[in-house]
């Protein structure tokens, strides 16, 4: 049978290089796709060039883009402006991730060739195999399309095992942090992640994490990060904590990198929920962690505003978890989600008086502002507010360094994703 020449150019900017990083990895899994050519752009300019020129090597160049909601409008923008200046017939530009996956005909709308809906890792094998042998990609499980103005969908793609696939592109030195634990049982519902990973955990087994680490220290990586909803989750299938399995995976993870290279857990970019801090959890990862500070997901001081968007915790867990953090020698930054939908002022106040104390304690203060996200059950709710009152608290804590956040961002960037919503 005959093989095609397939090229693949990767979107390579700041939004969606962790989840390229594992996609690029993915070709690696399958024998027949080693050897595809791979490019990284990483503006604009750079990836018209790329396409231009691997158009001329290939009979079929795919191009890849992965990116969240809030980043919609900025690649739409991108690809108009990439399809001016490198519109080649044989070019095909895939989106893929969680906006993609939630919005497929608002995606394909933009001007984007095919939709990945669903896990990116065996959409993307498949695809290219399909491409290779010259049939149909449109078929391929978890592609959707535009025919005639009609949305065509092939599925979902399926929920992947994360030990059949790398978490970095080791053949393309892309390494980010390793995706140990993907789904979320809690299903918080401002959250996309439990809606398009599903609301349960899978996690990579403590040898696969040990196998890639031995990669990256190979490949003389300093830094170690971690990438999980939540991270006291790993190892469970419950809301309970199996700190033997993290303890596990920490200590086979630093007898790989020893005492020169730095581990970081349960902070950037992944967080801990308040009520699964204690003690006994904290001195654990302070054997073997190099990170000074946490991040504790509170989100709001008002427990009607917890129980409603659904969190699974109470406003005293988020108290307890700032003091315990700070007695265990960590600085916690504590998530704060403001404007979530049905917050009256009193709920309002409720998060910046509650802000005002944890700061008091010595927490710093991380400000978000509610973005209706496709994909959530929020999805249809108006964009996060902010009242003067509230901002002012905000600014204060800010001026003392006890604040931090790009909420101010995040109020146009709600308010743009309302009006897409209204759109559909």
């Amino acid at each position: 049978m005959a093989i095609h020449p397939v090229s693949l150019v990767f979107n390579y900017q700041q939004t969606g290089k962790y989840a390229l990083n594992v996609i690029a990895g993915s070709i690696m899994t399958r024998r027949n796709l080693r050897g595809t050519p791979v490019c990284f752009s990483k503006n604009r300019d750079e990836l018209a060039a790329h396409i231009a020129e691997a158009q001329q090597q290939s009979r079929m160049v795919i191009v890849g883009w992965s990116f969240y909601s809030p980043q919609f409008k900025k690649m739409a923008s991108d690809l108009a402006h990439i399809k001016q200046q490198a519109d080649f017939p044989n070019v095909i530009h895939l989106a893929g991730g969680v906006h993609a996956t939630a919005e497929p005909r608002q995606t394909l709308n933009a001007g984007f060739d095919l939709v990945a809906a669903g896990e990116g890792e065996q959409i993307l094998c498949d695809l290219l195999s399909a491409a290779m042998h010259g049939h149909d990609i449109k078929k391929v499980r978890g592609i959707a399309y535009l025919e005639n103005g009609e949305l065509k969908k092939n599925g979902k793609g399926e929920n992947v095992d994360l030990n059949d696939f790398p978490p970095c592109a080791s053949r393309f030195r892309k390494f980010g942090p390793i995706e140990i634990t993907r789904g979320c049982i809690y299903a918080c519902k401002f959250c996309q992640t439990p809606f398009v990973n599903k609301a349960r955990f899978r996690h990579r087994s403590i040898e696969n994490i040990a196998h890639y680490t031995r990669i990256m220290a190979a490949n003389g990586l300093r830094d170690y990060r971690f990438l999980t909803p939540t991270s006291l989750s790993y190892g469970s299938q419950d809301e309970t904590v199996n700190i033997d399995a993290i303890e596990c995976m920490l200590a086979a993870v630093r007898a790989i990198v020893g005492k020169q290279r730095r581990i970081f857990y349960g902070t950037f970019p992944s967080e801990i929920r308040p009520e699964h801090v204690t003690a006994k959890h904290l001195a654990v990862l302070k054997k073997y962690v190099d990170n000074d500070n946490i991040i504790i997901g509170g989100q709001s001081g008002s427990q009607n505003i917890l129980d409603s968007s659904r969190r699974g915790h109470d406003v005293e867990s988020i108290i307890d978890a700032v003091k315990i953090s700070i007695e265990a020698g960590f600085r916690p930054n504590v998530d704060f989600l403001y404007g979530l939908p049905g917050e009256t002022r009193q709920d309002a106040q409720l998060t910046s008086k509650l802000a005002s104390e944890l700061a008091g304690l010595g927490a710093r203060i991380h400000n978000h502002t509610f973005m209706p996200l496709p994909g959530t059950p929020f999805r249809h709710e108006k964009a996060g507010a902010i009242d003067k009152q509230t901002t002012q608290k905000i600014a204060e804590l800010t001026a003392k360094g006890l604040a931090y956040g790009k909420w101010k961002e995040q109020l146009k960037i709600a308010k743009e994703l309302e009006t897409l919503q209204r759109k559909q």
